[in-house]
């Protein structure tokens, strides 16, 4: 899917401005990085102060339009993205052009790891709602990585806990219902929100998941008709969470606990 497709299916939300922190650190005319701006992301909030400010020198805080290709299939990984307030889709494309989406990331994590050098791209990352990141040179992350300590302690546990992730899409694409594959996408994209409102068409929904447009009209009536959400035009907002993860089930529940597990072990570094 190229960028141009991505851009008729769904609106550019409105980026939220990043909060300054108390210690600001300027390169050349690059964006100010700050303490408290790269604490955004989980993964950098969770590393020791003096770590994190360590890499200070080589973040650069980048704006993440909606519909930027970040790296594709077989590229040459050159840069690691830790999305604060933008959403990143991992998405693998078939040769006739069909797209599914095989994870999604956000605050919590990082996307473009590679730990050897001309390491190359399994799948493709675009950005699915805009808002801003930090970038960083590979060759850096893995400088960092090779001193240890515990910055490559949470790579290892994140990469666990996509992999999750990626496993349970795998299950849930066979085994679940439209409506709970519908329920589970937009939970991964509420987790990853500021808000219940999401800015996304059906038309989107059906080609990440890899569905016929009518099926998802269909799932998200019903969830509609039942109270969970709301939608218009290019627009869902979620009423009813709980509901949405019951009825998920299983399709979501899994990739989620290994997300909480994350979240206490990141807490101990």
């Amino acid at each position: 899917m190229n960028n141009t497709q991505l851009g008729a299916s769904v609106k550019t939300p409105t980026s939220r401005p990043l909060p300054m922190g108390e210690r600001e650190f300027k390169v050349a005319s690059r964006p100010v990085v700050s303490y408290s701006g790269a604490q955004q992301n989980e993964l950098l909030a969770a590393l020791p102060r003096e770590v994190l400010e360590a890499l200070f020198e080589h973040l650069e805080l980048v704006q993440l339009p909606f519909g930027k290709e970040l790296f594709e299939y077989g590229s040459k990984l050159e840069n690691v993205y830790f999305p604060t307030t933008a959403i990143v889709s991992l998405l693998y494309v078939m040769e006739d052009g069909a797209t599914t989406e095989i994870a999604v990331v956000g605050h919590e994590g990082v996307v473009g790891v590679s730990m050897f050098e001309g390491e190359r791209a399994m799948c493709g990352g675009v950005v699915q709602s805009a808002g801003y990141g930090y970038r960083l040179k590979a060759q850096h992350l893995r400088e960092a990585f090779n001193q240890g300590g515990a910055l490559p302690q949470l790579l290892m546990r994140y990469n666990t806990a996509l992999f999750a992730q990626m496993a349970q899409n795998a299950v849930g694409g066979r085994h679940s219902s439209i409506e709970q594959k519908l329920c589970r996408w937009l939970l991964d994209r509420l987790d990853r929100s500021a808000s219940n409102e999401l800015k996304v068409t059906q038309e989107m929904i059906s080609i990440m998941l890899g569905v016929r447009r009518e099926s998802i009209t269909a799932a998200a009536g019903k969830l509609q008709e039942e109270g969970m959400i709301t939608y218009r035009r290019g627009n869902i907002t979620v009423l009813d969470r709980a509901g949405l993860e019951r009825y998920a089930g299983e399709c979501y529940k899994v990739a989620k606990t290994e997300y909480d597990r994350l979240l206490v072990d990141v807490a101990r570094c």
